[in-house]
């Protein structure tokens, strides 16, 4: 029992120490060197303090010999790890996988020459979407350079909220433009967009922020999100894991709800929507349908009997909902086709619930998209807290209150609830 403390604290000790020096965030900007370095000084620092421990609680087997083998083993796998992970996801986005569309604010030398950089380096992952700026002085030899401005700086809010944006690399002289770049941030933050500038810090409220070096330019990257690096990998694995053995175990009952769609009323056994996933992206949704085939078309002619106030619509006795897609909507299997959106990556077993274009276009609070920073799930605090029960802007808030506080222990936690609250039928429309 001893001994599994010890392993337990060990664990713990390595983990605390990996978080201090940076090795859990994502580097997708800096070198192999860098991080190599970094890995290094941790298990250096680590093996210190285990040499400490050992001498303090007499430890036998913790001798110099046992050290000296630790700390090499210790440096030598993480350090094979980490590069084999580097070159898995570099051939990941050297073939459009894994990338990121980046906006560039600003067109002055600095971000021309950033853009060139990020361009020459296709292994990154970027795509750089266009650049954001205003006519000056400069504009017309911006022209000459090839690149493609996308929006004014008056229309930046309209264009983050209609298009994909992952990142956006601030690049305004901020002397002269200290108010404007403050409120390009401020947006930024508010939708839990990445924000990346040379210079210059804000005064923001939930944004953190990281120093990050590439190519010889020093960035300072802002992030609201906290599912990145390792954290993201542990997760996605854990969604693509369960959602393929869940998938396989279903599929006995997947045949019997496909057999009495079919058999009860006319139609496809799936119901396919586009939502909107991370950062805005489009996908396309499956759930068993649930509705009669022609329930889109009818529902403009039921707006009127709304009963959720915001940008939601849900009817309690909707008379659109089939007898069999009742039973499938009160015990949540309905949802279950969601599994297949998990396993090839567009949503995640917890997150944020994915909207329909209608609900987002009546999205008034910019505040709203920041549930966009993260990929949409299944399920989730909504899920475990009333669902359809709650109103629209507690149900945002607690997408709010998820976001802020996610770790993998608070997804295993809502797992867990969600079998009860599902169970109990509690909210379900």
């Amino acid at each position: 029992m001893g001994n599994f403390a010890l392993f337990g604290g060990i664990l713990f000790l390595w983990h605390v120490v990996f978080s201090a020096f940076g090795l859990y965030q994502s580097r997708r900007l800096s070198s192999f060197r860098a991080e190599a370095f970094d890995i290094l000084k941790a298990t250096t620092v680590g093996t210190v303090i285990v040499s400490s421990l050992s001498f303090l609680f007499h430890i036998k087997m913790a001798n110099n010999i046992f050290l000296s083998l630790f700390w090499v083993v210790c440096t030598l796998l993480t350090l094979s790890s980490r590069f084999l992970l580097r070159y898995t996801l570099r051939q990941f986005r050297v073939h459009g996988r894994n990338l990121r569309d980046i906006l560039i604010v600003g067109t002055n030398s600095r971000a021309i020459r950033f853009a060139r950089k990020i361009e020459a380096k296709p292994e990154l992952g970027y795509r750089l979407i266009g650049f954001v700026d205003d006519n000056w002085t400069g504009t017309q030899g911006f022209q000459k350079t090839g690149f493609r401005r996308v929006s004014s700086l008056d229309q930046f809010p309209d264009f983050l909220r209609k298009y994909v944006v992952d990142e956006v690399l601030l690049c305004l002289p901020m002397s002269s433009f200290y108010q404007r770049a403050s409120a390009i941030v401020g947006q930024c933050e508010e939708q839990g967009i990445i924000v990346r500038f040379l210079s210059d810090l804000f005064n923001l409220k939930q944004a953190k922020s990281k120093a990050d070096q590439f190519e010889g330019e020093y960035l300072i990257t802002l992030y609201t999100a906290t599912i990145d690096g390792w954290q993201a990998i542990v997760k996605r694995t854990i969604d693509f894991t369960l959602s393929l053995a869940l998938i396989f175990l279903l599929s006995p009952l997947f045949l019997i709800v496909a057999l009495l769609i079919k058999t009860t009323s006319p139609g496809y056994v799936f119901f396919l929507q586009e939502r909107l996933g991370l950062h805005k992206r489009r996908f396309r949704i499956c759930k068993f349908r649930t509705m009669d085939p022609d329930a889109e078309a009818k529902q403009a002619e039921l707006e009127h009997l709304n009963e959720v106030d915001g940008a939601v619509f849900k009817i309690t006795n909707d008379p659109r909902i089939t007898p069999i897609g009742r039973f499938l909507r009160k015990t949540s299997i309905d949802e279950l086709p969601q599994l297949f959106n998990v396993l090839k990556g567009d949503m995640s077993l917890v997150g944020p619930r994915p909207l329909p274009v209608r609900d987002y276009e009546g999205f008034d609070q910019d505040w709203h998209r920041r549930r966009f920073s993260v990929r949409p799930g299944i399920t989730c605090l909504w899920q475990i807290n009333g669902r359809s029960g709650l109103p629209f802007e507690k149900w945002m808030e607690l997408d709010m209150e998820y976001i802020d506080n996610w770790s993998l222990g608070l997804d295993l936690k809502i797992l867990a609830m969600t079998v009860p609250a599902v169970l109990r039928g509690s909210g379900a429309a």
